[in-house]
């Protein structure tokens, strides 16, 4: 246990409340003080697709709460509007700058805690100045899209990128009544997933009228339309940036901490830095693979709340090492949903890990039942070992939980045969005598 006297955070989004709230939580007497450069703290950043798509018709309650309610329950004094330009680690002070007033003032810490996020990248195209163009990371970002969908009434947009963001993007624009065209580098949507995934994606854009223009980019762009590296030029009343998110790391390669190969802050079991006093969470930060111990960086909200207890524990003298990570995803496309986790077939491929796959298509739950659906699981395990090395599903409902079930058979180490023997439950609205997840066990042992 180090000393709690005064903890300092940067960043009070997901991983950096949670951290500040775990903390209060075991130790009610540290001081606690967050810095954020945004209007806006603890905002449930994943539901702000749907709340463009007005799913979600009060954008206000992704709001968690604010810094006077932080202070007035928790006794945590949070300050936006306020960036943290330097660590000086030397005599353990920050140079923060309150960007309502432009001041500059130190700001001593006993414990540092980095949960800076990401940035959304947004590469150099010709005109693009002159084009009406939006990120999605933040609360605010949300807003400035909502209002100008609101003013201006566009009829179009072409979506740059077709993972999570662009995928939820689009299904929310074209229930808005828009001309979606999703816009993506690779030969495949979701990059993470195997090819046959992707193409099952593909097709369900395609019956809800998104247009798709895989390996192309934007090349030139103007208030009305963008040209692509194709040659095709398409009708843009506005555009979605969704390429990938950079970390935000900035602050702490000034201070002379090492980033890793995954672009994300090294740290320790404890989520420590080399530095002891001063720890990284949540997108920023790098990890390592559940399954092969490699780095690994997941910028998703999960890990960050994992993280924020572990360093919670590490601080208030109950350390807890990590595991890993598996990477652990789903998403909502239209009418399906598809989910993965642990490794793809690609990245098994290139460690040159000897493994096998068995796949089962069929149904949700009982077929005779009126409320079923089509689903295929997707599951490659160790040749040798047969470990699970990872899964993916898609289909139209139960998907999510058949992945999170193998979550737990690769966590506790089981093997693809132990899938037979798990007594999963079953009446006809949810599943079948022998799950999806049964019947992979199975197929797999009869191999």
């Amino acid at each position: 246990m180090i000393s709690l006297s005064k903890i300092v955070i940067v960043g009070a989004v997901g991983g950096g409340a949670t951290v500040a709230g775990q903390i209060r939580f075991y130790d009610k007497n540290a001081e606690i003080t967050i810095f954020d450069r945004d209007s806006t703290m603890s905002y449930a950043a994943c539901g702000t697709p749907y709340a463009i798509g007005n799913v979600i018709e009060d954008p206000s309650s992704l709001l968690m709460t604010d810094p006077q309610q932080f202070k007035k329950e928790r006794n945590i004094n949070v300050f936006l509007k306020h960036e943290v330009l330097e660590i000086q680690r030397d005599n353990k002070q920050l140079l923060v700058k309150d960007l309502n007033t432009g001041k500059q003032f130190t700001e001593s810490y006993d414990t540092l805690i980095l949960a800076p996020g990401g940035s959304a990248m947004v590469p150099e195209i010709e005109g693009l100045d002159s084009a009406k163009v939006f990120v999605l990371r933040s609360y605010d970002d949300m807003q400035k899209i909502s209002k100008f969908i609101d003013v201006n009434n566009p009829a179009s947009c072409v979506i740059s990128g077709a993972g999570f963001i662009g995928l939820e993007m689009a299904e929310n624009l074209k229930a808005l009544g828009l001309k979606v065209q999703l816009v993506h580098k690779s030969g495949q949507v979701m990059s993470i997933l195997d090819s046959d995934i992707s193409q099952l994606i593909e097709a369900e854009l395609q019956a809800n009228e998104v247009q798709l223009f895989k390996e192309t980019v934007i090349t030139k762009a103007d208030s009305a339309s963008v040209e692509l590296s194709n040659g095709m030029r398409l009708q843009a009343d506005f555009i979605i940036m969704s390429i990938g998110i950079k970390p935000n790391t900035e602050l702490a390669e000034k201070a002379g901490l090492p980033i890793g190969e995954t672009g994300g802050i090294m740290t320790n079991e404890f989520m420590q830095t080399i530095d002891p006093s001063i720890f990284a969470l949540g997108d920023a930060s790098e990890n390592t693979d559940m399954v092969t111990g490699d780095p690994k960086r997941v910028p998703l909200a999960w890990p960050a709340h994992r993280q924020a207890f572990l360093i919670a524990q590490y601080l208030t003298g109950n350390a807890i090492p990590k595991k890993g990570l598996l990477g652990t995803s789903v998403v909502k496309i239209f009418s399906l949903t598809v989910a993965m986790t642990g490794l793809n077939e690609r990245t098994i491929k290139n460690k040159g890990i000897s493994y096998k796959t068995v796949i089962h298509r069929g149904n949700s739950n009982a077929g005779y039942y009126p409320d079923h659906a089509k689903i295929t699981l997707k599951v490659h395990y160790d040749s040798a070992s047969r470990k699970i090395l990872g899964a993916q599903c898609i289909g139209g409902k139960g998907v999510d939980k058949r992945i999170d079930v193998l979550v737990t058979a690769i966590y506790a180490g089981l093997t693809i045969d132990d899938l037979q023997a798990l007594e999963l439950s079953y009446a006809p609205p949810y599943s079948s005598p022998k799950d999806p997840i049964n019947m992979a066990g199975y197929k797999a042992f009869s191999k």
